[in-house]
């Protein structure tokens, strides 16, 4: 916890980890309104799906392009300037008339959000570097927490009845926040790097925490979008009970992620990867018993496993040698992200063609190769 105290004692390792707390607020107030915008706005549930992978879309096109803005701007103005733009993107799906200005409100929300990320995972790695603290896995508990902080807002709805509302106080005090701290960071520039030539030798460690970061975005993709199924139709859990699942692995990770720095400070990046690892594979093997209270146990590990694997293939990606750190953010952050939408897609193909158990344990199988590609990595560093 001692990284938490950091981040509440310290204006300068406050102001970044509430970025990543505003980008969850956003992201969850936007989502709690999906079904109100696709009844407002008279969708189907396909118009629906592709209205959202123009959000999708949007933080795709940004990330290719993402570390020359950052290296452009400096890492601590594109972190302000991405808070400034998705402050305002935020605020226009929830207003637009029609489903043609809804998709594209959606791309430039997704847009800003994925420079938003890119930077704010960058300036972390930068400030790291300087001060010799790790905070970066705390940040991410602020991500986690902004979207306990979203859900909560869900039971706001019925007393504030006008989502342009609710999301227009939502986005004043989050940015009200924000402007409050900015100059903490705003000037902060990465440090220069020597970069070396492209080389096979240079491409492998990224291309290892690419496959990493898709396999374990894609895993928690699949657990929020699944494991209320699979209670449901696999251990045949009471109706109560559906979500417990999710809420196990969202507190789990939260918590994990609070407590990761200081574990990562006494052992490493490596080894905490592989230890998140081998958390998460003992967290598939009780889902995969089929019982309901070892099931919603295993979910929960898989929270606390998957907690730290991700804030940790940032902190590495930004430190490779002879690789810009916001190039290496942007690689963790592309790939990362298309596991997670890309993942439970084909997991449900999976589902829909075997059964949602074999889906659990092609997961299984993915967190096995998670440990094989640590122990490669760690014998590259050794």
């Amino acid at each position: 916890m001692k990284s938490l105290q950091l981040i509440f004692s310290n204006p300068r390792y406050f102001a970044p980890a509430w970025v990543f707390a505003s980008l969850n607020i956003w992201f969850g107030t936007w989502a709690i309104y999906i079904p109100t915008v696709k009844d407002q706005l008279g969708i189907n549930k396909a118009d629906l799906g592709i209205a959202i992978f123009c959000l999708s879309l949007g933080v795709f096109v940004i990330f290719p392009i993402a570390s020359k803005i950052i290296n452009w701007l400096g890492v601590g103005r594109a972190t302000w300037y991405g808070v400034l733009l998705s402050s305002v993107a935020a605020l226009f799906p929830l207003m637009v008339p029609n489903y043609y200005l809804l998709m594209v409100s959606l791309f430039f929300f997704g847009a800003s959000n994925g420079l938003t990320d890119i930077s704010m995972n960058t300036l972390v790695t930068e400030i790291e570097k300087e001060d010799k603290q790790n905070f970066m896995s705390a940040a991410h508990g602020f991500f986690s927490l902004g979207g306990v902080i979203a859900g909560l807002g869900s039971f706001l709805i019925p007393v504030i009845n006008n989502p342009m509302l609710h999301m227009g106080v939502t986005v004043a005090l989050v940015f009200v926040i924000n402007l409050l701290f900015y100059k903490r960071y705003v000037h902060i520039e990465s440090a220069p790097v020597e970069k070396d030539p492209f080389s096979l030798k240079l491409f492998k460690p990224l291309l290892l925490l690419g496959i990493i970061s898709f396999v374990s975005m894609g895993s928690e993709g699949a657990i929020v979008d699944w494991s209320g199924l699979y209670l449901k139709e696999v251990t045949l859990a009471p109706e109560a009970f559906i979500g417990s699942g999710f809420l196990a692995f969202s507190v789990a990770m939260t918590l994990g992620r609070f407590l990761g720095d200081g574990i990562s400070a006494k052992i490493g990046s490596i080894k905490i990867v592989a230890l998140g690892s081998l958390i998460a594979i003992l967290g598939y093997s009780m889902v995969l018993t089929g019982n309901t209270a070892l099931a919603i146990a295993g979910f929960a590990l898989n929270g606390l496993g998957f907690s730290v694997v991700v804030p940790e293939l940032f902190r590495i990606g930004g430190n490779i040698k002879g690789v810009e750190s916001a190039q290496g953010v942007s690689f963790i952050a592309g790939t990362g992200y298309s596991g997670f939408l890309i993942g439970p897609v084909i997991l449900g193909f999976l589902a829909e063609s075997a059964s949602l158990t074999h889906s659990f344990y092609a997961l299984l199988g993915c967190v096995l190769l998670v440990l094989a590609i640590t122990a490669i990595l760690k014998r590259g560093r050794g």
